[in-house]
């Protein structure tokens, strides 16, 4: 699918909340590749942390983590990766830096400030992490769910990670484990909620091209209506009354209440 880049251009992120195994890590690299975007994921930070010195098994262990004595750099390192030339932004247009004090909240507040900071610098992919809640009320983001059953996402991780169906399949509930607490430790919500999507793909039929295509087009539809004031969007926008007073259905047979 050919993206207009002049229809897209004022959309500032993508954010990919993905079930382990559903293809939605594939979708958002091949996503990034066709916008011309920027992707932010967990590879990034890893290969940050690894140049550093930093163990993987240290950002493994806490997904997306670091120690707190090589943070500054790690921010620096990602910062460099998304954004070569341009800094982060904070209110009203002053160029800021989290603060590397002692007292700085170590990782998830300098997870918060590179998502920020990727949306505010525009046309980023950004890969779990909680975007879908840190960017919420931003309407220049698209937020995006990949799901597929259960049994399709074991055989994903079979056949990309040659484990066994067993071993794949606990290591798709282990994850899901992981990912529910994570959110419903640092966000308190659940990343199922649909409500926090403006489209949620399931991946059991379509394939990831199809998905990358639609996720365009949303990208697409939700760019059109940036300029819109916010009363006249919505399911009711551009209806008109029922004709007839509304009424519950009833099932042929029962009687009415």
């Amino acid at each position: 699918m050919n993206v207009n880049p002049q229809a897209i251009a004022a959309m500032r992120a993508i954010t990919i909340s993905r079930e382990y195994g559903s293809g939605g890590g594939e979708i958002a690299a091949r996503l990034a590749r066709q916008l011309g975007w920027q992707l932010i994921d967990h590879a990034v930070i890893e290969q940050t942390a690894r140049e550093l010195g930093v163990y993987e098994t240290e950002v493994a262990k806490h997904d997306e983590e670091y120690v707190e004595s090589t943070r500054p750099g790690i921010l620096d390192r990602i910062l460099e990766r998304f954004a070569p030339t341009a800094p982060m932004t904070g209110g009203g247009g002053v160029l800021v830096r989290p603060s590397s004090s002692a007292g700085t909240p170590a990782y998830q507040e300098t997870m918060r400030q590179i998502i920020t900071a990727a949306a505010t610098t525009g046309h980023v992919v950004i890969v779990g992490r909680g975007g879908q809640v840190l960017l919420a009320d931003k309407r220049d983001v698209l937020h995006v769910r990949v799901v597929a059953p259960l049994e399709e996402r074991v055989a994903y991780v079979v056949r990309r990670e040659g484990l066994d169906t067993e071993a794949a399949r606990r290591r798709v509930q282990a994850k899901d484990q992981a990912r529910t607490r994570y959110m419903l430790t640092q966000y308190k919500c659940q990343h199922e909620d649909p409500h926090l999507y403006d489209l949620v793909i399931n991946t059991a039929v379509l394939d990831l091209d199809s998905a990358v295509n639609q996720i365009c087009l949303a990208l697409e539809g939700k760019a059109s209506r940036l300029s819109m004031p916010v009363e006249q969007l919505g399911p009711a926008a551009d209806l008109a009354p029922y004709p007839g007073k509304p009424a519950d259905f009833r099932v042929p047979g029962q009687p009415s209440s």
